[in-house]
């Protein structure tokens, strides 16, 4: 027998951020931020961010969006700001049944931009539900090799 869960549009949909202690720490700071939210501000969006040489990359998963319709990608006071608005529905139809799905919502992240990083070097592009963002980092913004220091005993 298969277990399954019952689920109720009633129940209550917060659960205690401690929940998530045992999966992982980002599993916990994301629930953290979702307990904090309002509910009018737009939910984070999951973003991976990196250094490629001497280029910022951030990555944003955003399947089901139009990119030039749905995502605005703007630079202010220092911080890369990406927005997006999706909006899916499914209809399925069959001999006297009608179900529909639909998906919606505000998405927001603020990430915020080394000093000197300037607008015309970012660069957007959007493939197979995945938004890339790419920003040429400034010569004293770039990660030096890191320096082993010695250690004194006292």
């Amino acid at each position: 027998m298969s277990d399954l869960l019952k689920w109720s549009p009633f129940a209550s949909r917060w659960t205690s951020p401690f929940n998530t202690v045992l999966r992982s720490p980002a599993d916990l700071l994301d629930s953290m931020e979702r307990m904090f939210q309002t509910p009018v501000s737009p939910a984070p969006i999951r973003v991976e961010e990196f250094v490629d040489g001497k280029t910022l990359v951030v990555r944003a998963e955003m399947p089901g969006v139009d990119p030039d319709k749905d995502v605005e990608v703007t630079m202010d006071d220092g911080f890369l700001r990406i927005r997006a608005e999706r909006q899916e529905k499914e209809e399925h139809r069959d001999k006297g049944s009608y179900r529909s799905e639909f998906r919606y919502g505000s998405f927001s992240r603020n990430i915020p931009l080394p000093d000197g990083v300037k607008e015309e070097d970012i660069k957007a592009s959007y493939t197979n539900g995945v938004l890339e963002v790419r920003a040429t980092l400034p010569e004293q913004a770039q990660a030096a090799e890191p320096k082993k220091l010695p250690i004194t005993r006292g």
